[in-house]
Order: C-alpha cells, then structure tokens, then sequence
C-alpha cells in the first residue's frame, strides 16, 4: 500500500466518542441496522412540537 492509500484508509477509520469506527459503522449498518436513540428522540420531539402548534399552543 502506498502512503496515499493509508492516509484514505485512516481519515475513515477514526474512532468515535464510544470507540467506534465510523466506516465501520457505516458498513455494518447496512448489514444489520441499530437503533438511533438521537433520530426516535429527534422525530418525537418534531411530533410534540407539531401537535402543539396544531392545537394552537395548547396542550
């Protein structure tokens, strides 16, 4: 392998907040999906707000 192709090789294969690589996630993620707590917790927030606004600001 060259220097060039490490270099690609490892702006990928960074470790994330939990140890993680994110390729790797990337990759297994199409192989067998894993809950996103930070997406469920996005749409119930967008649901909350969007029946708020439908109800006038009243709950």
């Amino acid at each position: 392998m060259t220097e060039h192709q490490v270099s690609q090789i490892l702006t990928v294969h960074l470790p994330g907040a939990d140890g993680l690589c994110d390729g790797c996630r990337r990759w297994w993620a199409r192989l067998s999906p894993y809950p996103c707590y930070q997406a469920e917790w996005a749409c119930r927030w967008h649901a909350r707000a969007t029946t708020w606004r439908f109800l006038g600001g009243r709950w």
